[in-house]
């Protein structure tokens, strides 16, 4: 069974002398395969919403580089949509939602059922669970609250989205309803994901740095302290990993939460700091600056033997800081899973 797979093990606290490897947005662009199956879809979220075709995507990695996870392949995006804001994706602009979420509109979003328009990816998720050996795992996601609400609030990608923040100053009661709502169906959508099969479920909180202590605390840390604390409720057994991106020694309030399984690092945190002050509360992820596998060769070996060397004395998941680049070579992918899994750091 995929609980045993070494993936879930390392989060329940075995270390392996070979860390597990998966890799953030390691179905995408940079392989020719994605693209060719994206072309066929007709558009992204065509694609997102064709099981058959989001499985075969959420595959390609697996395959390709016998990697010990997959990770669903969706869009922390669907549940604004599955609310009812219109998402599109104009090219070179990123997300467009309409209309933006106000205090005004907002119970227009509450009472929507998410379900029916996500139903496409829960088969996702069954039909990848199916296809996966039992030694690997399948690992489903959600956008943070936070995240999700910096695109609900603006509409689009903002060159700042922590300038939102103003809100928690100016409209809290706003803010906190909104991001209650998003707690809410978050914990849905990803219990109906680990009934679906998932392993495992990671909290992508990527507009989490730049927030001041206290509004982080409000906006971030304590909504994926509830999401965490209600799908435990349900899933008890089922490993969670939060990624808040940017947030620095922060990081070490999210380590503390007794619900939080695994935590990813991003590139810019000081290895030898999280080692000494984040491992002994949890399972760490990633680290690696994907810039490096673009560069590949000697400088992207010196960055993984970094991070490989100071965790190795520890459960350990071995993954990027963030996520591929669509420039990123495969074969560079390739060349890094196989230093990994060589064992000579």
């Amino acid at each position: 069974m995929a609980q045993q797979s070494k993936f879930i093990r390392t989060l329940k606290g075995e270390k392996q002398a070979i860390p597990p490897i998966w890799f953030m947005r390691q179905a995408g662009r940079y392989l020719p395969e994605y693209r060719k199956l994206r072309t066929e879809a007709g558009s992204f979220l065509d694609l997102c919403y064709n099981p058959a075709m989001a499985s075969e995507v959420t595959l390609q990695p697996v395959r390709r580089y016998d990697l010990d996870a997959a990770i669903l392949f969706a869009d922390i995006l669907l549940i604004p949509q599955a609310m009812g804001q219109s998402l599109s994706f104009a090219e070179g602009e990123g997300p467009i939602l309409d209309p933006v979420i106000t205090a005004e509109n907002i119970d227009r979003f509450r009472s929507r059922d998410i379900h029916e328009t996500l139903a496409p990816v829960y088969e996702t998720v069954k039909l990848t669970r199916a296809a996966l050996p039992d030694d690997k795992a399948l690992i489903g996601f959600a956008g943070a609250p936070w995240t999700v609400a910096t695109y609900m609030l603006n509409g689009r990608s903002s060159r700042d989205p922590a300038a939102l923040r103003k809100l928690y100053y100016e409209d809290r009661p706003f803010l906190t309803a909104l991001i209650d709502m998003l707690a809410d169906h978050t914990i849905d959508y990803l219990n109906r994901q680990i009934d679906a099969g998932a392993d495992a479920v990671q909290l992508f909180d990527t507009w989490a740095g730049g927030l001041p202590w206290p509004v982080l605390d409000a906006v971030s840390v304590r909504p994926l302290q509830k999401i965490a604390a209600g799908v435990k409720a349900a899933h008890p057994e089922t490993p969670i990993i939060l990624f808040p991106k940017g947030v620095g020694e922060t990081a070490s309030e999210y380590a503390q939460l007794t619900e939080c399984d695994g935590l990813g690092i991003d590139y810019a945190m000081d290895p030898a700091w999280a080692r000494a002050n984040l491992s002994g509360h949890t399972v760490i992820q990633g680290g690696l600056d994907p810039i490096s596998v673009i560069s590949g060769g000697e400088a992207m070996v010196r960055g993984a033997s970094t991070y490989l060397k100071l965790f190795h004395d520890v459960p350990y998941v071995f993954n990027l800081g963030h996520g591929f680049s669509p420039e990123t070579p495969p074969e560079h992918v390739g060349a890094l899973v196989e230093y990994v899994r060589g064992g000579n750091w």
